[in-house]
C-alpha cells in the first residue's frame, strides 16, 4: 500500500539589492525542484505539495536527526517550520539556520500537514535514526 500525503510546503526567501535575484531562485528551486516559483520585488516565494528532494538530501548528507530536531522544534499543530542558508542551498545542500540570522537572510520554509499527522509526515522525510542509520519501520 502507498501511503498518501497531503501537504503544503511554503517557501520564501528575502533579495538584497546586494544579490542577484536568479541566484537565489535557484537557490530555492535546488532544494525543492518541483516548486512553484514567482518572483516579486525584494522576494521570492514557491509553493510546493512534496519534500521528496529536500528528504533526498537530509539522507544524501546524513543529517537525519538534526532535521528532526529542527521540525519538532519548530511544531505548531499541523504545521512545522524551518529557516534555511541561501548559500549551500545554492550549493545544492541543506544547512539549517539557528541562532543568529544569516547575513544574506535566510530561506524560510513552513510545512503544513493535512494527511498523516505531522509526526508520520516527518518520519517519512526524516526517518529515525539508530546509529546514524535510518530505523525502516
Amino acid at each position: 500500500m502507498t501511503d498518501i500525503y497531503r501537504v503544503d510546503v511554503e517557501v520564501t526567501a528575502p533579495v538584497y539589492d546586494t544579490e542577484v535575484t536568479s541566484r537565489v531562485a535557484d537557490a530555492v528551486a535546488n532544494i525543492f525542484p518541483n516548486a512553484d516559483l514567482e518572483e516579486s520585488f525584494g522576494e521570492i516565494h514557491a509553493e510546493a505539495h512534496s519534500m521528496d528532494h529536500f528528504s533526498e538530501l537530509l539522507h544524501r548528507q546524513e543529517i537525519l536527526d538534526t532535521a528532526r530536531g529542527e521540525f519538532f522544534a519548530n511544531r505548531e499543530d499541523d504545521t512545522f517550520t524551518f529557516a534555511l542558508k541561501k548559500q549551500a542551498a545554492f550549493e545544492d545542500r541543506v544547512n539549517f539556520s539557528v541562532g543568529e540570522p544569516d547575513e544574506l537572510g535566510e530561506i524560510s520554509v513552513r510545512v503544513r500537514v493535512e494527511e498523516p499527522t505531522v509526526e508520520e509526515y516527518v518520519d517519512h522525510i526524516a526517518p529515525p535514526t539508530e546509529d546514524g542509520r535510518p530505523v525502516e519501520s
